[in-house]
């Protein structure tokens, strides 16, 4: 057990380091945290199965990899041949994400011209594009969840809200009531949302 415990070790601090990878940074990864990375490193614990794929499917190697030694090469990011298809796919995401987005402008531009068309004389139709924007914010913060850094979200979220609060304040101005104290709502808001980003969900 010993050996294989020190086989890993060795493997995990090699790959990590010829990818240029610091223990906070392939924490982050895995979400665990760097005292959990500096314990496989040092032999002191070992991780299970589970972790060992998460650790494998990062540095686009197999689990094989990681307990055997005597490697002839070390691959770094640019050599595995999982690098090029998870750039390409990190790319696809990001295109996925802007075309969600302008769709939810499209259909705002469209139920703009419907309403314009409909009642030229009234100012609701502005109404549609305002309200595009806390909508774009939603989507973005969706996928965002789903396929990228969920540390961003804070920012997505403070967004989200300070568009809504705007949107209501503009409805209720078109509606002839000024309401500015909505914002007040915001500043409880955003001090929450940065308390929230504080907590840290990392694992030992």
């Amino acid at each position: 057990m010993d050996d294989i415990r020190s086989v890993i070790a060795e493997n995990i601090t090699q790959l990590r380091r010829s990818n240029g990878m610091t223990q906070a940074g392939l924490a982050e990864k895995l979400n665990y945290t760097d005292k959990a990375v500096s314990k496989w490193e040092r032999c002191e614990s070992l991780p299970d199965i589970t972790v060992l794929k998460a650790i494998a499917d990062c540095f686009g190697v197999t689990v094989d990899y990681l307990i055997t030694s005597d490697h002839k090469q070390i691959p770094t990011a640019e050599d595995t041949p999982a690098a090029e298809s998870i750039s390409n796919s990190s790319k696809n995401r990001g295109f996925i994400t802007g075309m969600s987005v302008m769709l939810v402008w499209l259909i705002a531009c469209i139920a703009f011209l419907l309403i314009n068309a409909l009642d030229k004389d009234s100012c609701i139709h502005w109404l549609a594009l305002i309200y595009a924007i806390p909508a774009s914010m939603i989507v973005w913060l969706v996928l965002n969840s789903v396929w990228f850094d969920v540390h961003r979200n804070f920012l997505i979220i403070s967004l989200l809200m300070w568009s809504l609060l705007l949107s209501l304040f503009l409805t209720l101005l078109f509606a002839g009531t000024a309401a500015p104290l909505l914002f007040l709502m915001g500043i409880p808001g955003q001090v929450i949302i940065m308390l929230w980003s504080r907590i840290r969900t990392g694992r030992n």
